[in-house]
């Protein structure tokens, strides 16, 4: 049998012409829809105007369209912003955010089978073919990780092996044992993954594939698994409010940007402060208007994820979906220190630009008496110094935040995703 290239050929290499026709065709299917099933929407509508359907221009009308947020969805708790009877939904998931009210996503049946494409679509497109053995790490609950890569992995016809999170060491072994080739997680997972094989002197000769996500993914980051693993890592993106993991695309084989599935989603990037659609090749924040979801459709939603299109020219890859550069970070991690705008994946990029340095890490902002300082603990193999650290960041930073060694193995390991920053204040010390 030969080779899948794609899941959907179709759908993922059909011309930009016939692209945009089916987004307009479906955004006023959407805005129609939502207006006649929900209350919410239809006041946001005849807020800007739109009385009823009829008067939506299809994409032509797009940025007349209010922006959407977290607090929608956290105002509307539980199910106020839902489009369809409780008893046709199916499954629900849950931000993994730990403070103020959650952000809940209900499924219906094509909500579901929407998603799963999605995510086979990512499969196939990392390489995975029908029957290859897909070991799932993400946890099996409210986080939408598991059951996504589950959806998908079915939908695509692997093998899945549902480990869910935690107990690294019985998942080597299983690892070992059903010889898996493809494993998805979060990024940090990952590293832990490679510490325990570096610790047993180990491998996993059949994993071909890795798909990460969930936190943000440099390319130093990148580098460092799929050498430590001896595999091809992949960087998928997706969210609770667009329907979980992989339904904003993946990277392909070409690495040359993340391609989201626009015949599900329409992609903006705004410019954060004045809202402002910025043409492609600029950087900020991206928005997504879904098209095909059902329970509910988010319409030009603010992710406050920072990226820029790259192209809309046909990849490599043989897709025609444009490309998102790998995201930045998000607009509200953007840190203040000396007077320098940065965002933490600076800082992973320029650590592990230093022979030694492993990718375990920790940022602490010391606040003392308004003035804040940047403290990074780092794990080094022996030789590596503070001062190298230091000296590195200032020089891509363009300020010197302190630097502190420790011992491979030392700094606490998360199951999950990692914890990175963390905030000291002196005065609540006294």
């Amino acid at each position: 049998m030969s080779k899948l290239l794609y899941f959907n050929e179709k759908a993922e290499t059909m011309s930009r012409d016939e692209l945009a026709a089916l987004q307009d065709t479906r955004l006023r299917h959407t805005i129609a829809y939502a207006m006649e099933h929900n209350a919410y929407f239809r006041s946001r509508m005849n807020a800007v105007g739109l009385q009823s359907p009829a008067d939506f221009n299809g994409m032509a009308d797009l940025q007349k369209l209010p922006f959407m947020s977290k607090e929608d969805f956290r105002r509307e708790y539980p199910l106020g912003m839902c489009c369809v009877e409780k008893n046709t939904i199916k499954e629900m998931h849950m931000s993994s955010g730990s403070t103020g009210t959650p952000v809940v996503m209900a499924y219906t049946e094509n909500d579901l089978a929407q998603w799963a494409e999605c995510m086979a679509r990512c499969y196939v497109m990392a390489g995975a073919q029908p029957g290859d053995p897909c070991q799932i790490t993400p946890g099996f609950g409210l986080f939408n990780g598991g059951f996504g890569c589950y959806h998908g992995a079915r939908k695509a016809g692997l093998f899945v092996i549902p480990t869910g999170a935690g107990n690294t060491a019985r998942q080597i072994k299983l690892a070992k044992d059903f010889g898996t080739k493809v494993m998805t997680g979060v990024v940090s997972y990952a590293i832990r993954i490679m510490e325990l094989l570096e610790q047993d002197n180990a491998e996993l000769p059949d994993l071909k594939i890795g798909i990460f996500g969930a936190e943000t993914f440099s390319a130093s980051m990148k580098k460092r698994i799929q050498d430590g693993l001896g595999i091809e890592a992949f960087d998928i993106y997706g969210m609770t409010e667009t329907g979980g993991i992989g339904t904003l695309g993946m990277d392909c084989s070409a690495h040359a940007g993340i391609h989201p599935w626009e015949d599900h989603y329409i992609i903006e990037i705004i410019d954060p402060e004045t809202g402002k659609v910025l043409p492609d090749g600029e950087t900020g924040e991206i928005v997504v208007t879904a098209l095909t979801r059902e329970a509910i459709p988010v319409i030009r939603f603010r992710t406050g994820d920072l990226s820029r299109i790259v192209s809309r020219d046909k990849c490599a890859c043989g897709r025609t979906h444009l490309r998102l550069e790998t995201i930045h970070g998000r607009r509200d991690d953007m840190l203040i220190i000396s007077g320098v705008n940065f965002f933490p994946k600076q800082v992973e990029q320029s650590l592990l630009k230093i022979p030694g340095v492993l990718p375990n890490y920790q940022m602490i902002i010391q606040d003392h008496h308004g003035i804040k300082r940047l403290h990074i603990n780092v794990e080094a193999q022996e030789g590596v110094t503070g001062y190298m650290v230091e000296k590195q960041l200032k020089e891509d930073l363009g300020f010197s935040p302190d630097g502190e060694i420790f011992a491979p193995g030392t700094l606490p390991r998360p199951e999950g995703k990692a914890k990175r920053i963390f905030y000291e204040n002196s005065d609540e010390k006294k």
